[in-house]
């Protein structure tokens, strides 16, 4: 892994504003807050990755929510979806606490890092294709330097999309029609040296208080990308 390549990465995705549409949505919410944060300032910038740098797991969320990550300045630190997140990557060995409040709690992954594939909260939080193809330079740069990633756990299609154009940067084939998305979804490259590919549902609301991800799915599905990470 290289720390150098990692924090220029932070430096540059902090000082983006290439999506007009994204820079005044982000920094509207963050003037404008949520009467419940009112008291509180928000980052309203980019979210760069974090995690350890000699992760094998990279998890690819889809963006920044607006009084979460947006707020925190930490990717889904301070939401609900975090709460479900975190909560599972502690019971899993992965985070060394089962809850992130905010950016200086304390919060540390053992052999993960965590991602966006859009880095600015998106109105309504459905970012665009182009938006999306816009940030993929980011997680170019990420993955580079993120040099033992054996497993990309994709949040939901978008990220899944995402992680497919993000091998296809990386001179990676892949073939027509592209893998589907799925929850316990698996591709895996012909290229050996690629990251495999595995999808999981949204740890959204409207997917947890449905029932559509349970904690006992997505503890599946970390045990997996445990599994294929040590192979």
């Amino acid at each position: 892994m290289s720390h150098g390549a990692l924090q220029a990465l932070e430096r540059d995705v902090v000082a983006c504003r290439r999506c007009p549409r994204l820079v005044a949505w982000r920094e509207l919410v963050a003037r404008e807050k949520r009467a419940a944060f009112a008291d509180e300032p928000y980052w309203g910038r980019p979210i760069p990755g974090f995690g350890d740098p000699a992760a094998r797991l990279m998890i690819l969320g889809l963006a920044p929510a607006a009084h979460g990550a947006n707020r925190t300045g930490r990717v889904f630190t301070g939401d609900r979806s975090g709460d479900f997140l975190f909560a599972a990557l502690h019971r899993a060995g992965v985070a060394n606490q089962p809850t992130s409040v905010h950016a200086g709690d304390g919060l540390e992954l053992h052999d993960a890092w965590i991602t966006a594939a859009v880095r600015c909260a998106p109105p309504a939080n459905k970012p665009t294709p182009t938006e999306r193809d816009t940030c993929l330079p980011f997680a170019v740069r990420e993955l580079q330097a993120l040099t033992r990633v054996r497993v990309i756990l994709c949040l939901g299609a978008f990220a899944w999309a995402a992680a497919l154009r993000l091998l296809s940067e990386r001179r990676v084939s892949l073939p027509r029609p592209r893998p589907a998305f799925g929850h316990g979804a698996e591709w895996v490259a012909k290229e050996a040296s690629a990251p495999m590919l595995l999808g999981c549902f949204h740890p959204s609301q409207q997917n947890t208080f449905t029932g559509r991800l349970t904690p006992a799915m997505l503890d599946a599905v970390l045990r997996r990308a445990g599994e294929l990470c040590a192979d």
